[in-house]
């Protein structure tokens, strides 16, 4: 693949949360600080579709069939991006694993290229403050920055503070009743993610009720240390 060399040791981050705990604030500030590569399983899979790449053709014939795309094929699409120049120097996954199965699965592939998940950093938070979170959150559309009606306001109602556009946005779907179920949904099937890293000394938790900054700093140190 042009672009494309084999890495020798990848920095790989595994940020683990529900939704709402901040996850994708937190993997672009470790973009920003390490110049590491956020990766997630919905961007993976749209890039390799529109590449056109093996691994692409099989997610996209499942996908245009209504079904759900394999650990394998997953699994195929990240080995080959982290092939990239750009994943050098580190990588965050975000939205995988999901189950002790794909852990397992992603271990022996990376174990395969002689590499191994640096720190498994899970961002530990109160349900009923988590609840309150979901359902004043909002981002701009135009840069992606993410806002809260009482945590993060922006400096003038309804204008970015990053990028000056006045394109907020909410999601449908960030309501109270939503929120509870998606935790409830985490903690079934992907907190035990936290007992499998947890048994390889690879967990770290982070209170992620702390402010932004604290929560970034924290994550810092885990970094720099692992």
């Amino acid at each position: 693949m042009d672009g494309a060399t084999t890495p020798t040791t990848t920095t790989i981050l595994i940020l683990l949360g529900p939704p709402g705990s901040g996850k994708g604030t937190q993997a672009r500030k470790l973009e920003g600080d390490f110049g590491f590569v956020q990766l997630s399983t919905g961007d993976l899979l749209r890039a390799a579709v529109a590449a056109g790449t093996e691994a692409g053709q099989a997610a996209d014939e499942v996908m245009k069939a209504g079904g759900l795309v394999s650990d394998e094929i997953v699994l195929a699409i990240l080995t080959d991006r982290l092939t990239h120049d750009d994943c050098k120097q580190g990588v965050v996954l975000d939205g995988f694993p999901r189950t002790t199965g794909q852990a397992e699965a992603l271990d022996q592939m990376l174990a395969d290229r002689g590499e191994s998940i640096r720190a498994v950093i899970s961002l530990e938070v109160d349900e009923v403050e988590m609840v309150k979170r979901v359902a004043g959150r909002m981002t701009c559309g135009d840069c992606g920055e993410g806002f809260h009606d009482h945590f993060k306001p922006p400096a003038q109602d309804g204008v970015c503070d990053t990028c000056g556009a006045q394109n907020m946005t909410r999601r449908a779907d960030d309501n109270a009743a939503t929120a509870i179920s998606r935790l409830e949904a985490y903690a079934e099937q992907t907190a035990p993610l936290v007992a499998h890293y947890g048994a390889r000394g690879a967990l770290h938790a982070v209170d992620a009720m702390q402010a932004i900054d604290a929560v970034q700093d924290h994550i810092a140190r885990i970094v720099k240390s692992a």
